[in-house]
């Protein structure tokens, strides 16, 4: 991917991403965009927090480090992304943010209900754009 390719991404869809993220995880989540610096530096999503107060639900577990998740996006799945039928794909992907974050902290020792995780920094790397 190129930068002119990261650009368009950045602008056109993480906003949007952003928007959506911040709907499912409330209040108190820092989101930030992490700008395109070269192919061994991709465009990041920063998600982080500070634990919430008090020990969890019982459902739920506090882990030793505050929320610090990065999301990054494979290459081509972005090109693909910014061809035809691309924004059809991406709504669809917006749909189904929540269910993807669900996912994915299960898979790796995240909790968003109390803002923890079990390793200082967490990666969710070379993610798509299914839904």
């Amino acid at each position: 991917m190129n930068s002119e390719q990261a650009y368009r991404f950045e602008i056109e869809f993480l906003p949007r991403i952003v928007e959506r993220v911040a709907r499912v995880v409330d209040h108190g989540v820092r989101i930030e965009i992490l700008s395109y610096e070269s192919a061994h530096v991709p465009t990041r999503l920063r998600v982080s927090a500070e634990p919430a107060p008090g020990q969890g639900d019982g459902h739920r577990h506090r882990y030793a480090h505050p929320l610090n998740v990065f999301l990054t996006w494979d290459d081509e799945e972005i090109e693909r992304l910014l061809g035809a039928g691309g924004e059809a794909r991406f709504l669809r992907y917006l749909d189904a943010i929540g269910a993807k974050l669900d996912a994915w902290q299960g898979a790796r020792d995240v909790d968003l209900a109390t803002r923890s995780q079990a390793e200082p920094s967490v990666l969710f790397g070379g993610l798509d754009f299914e839904s």
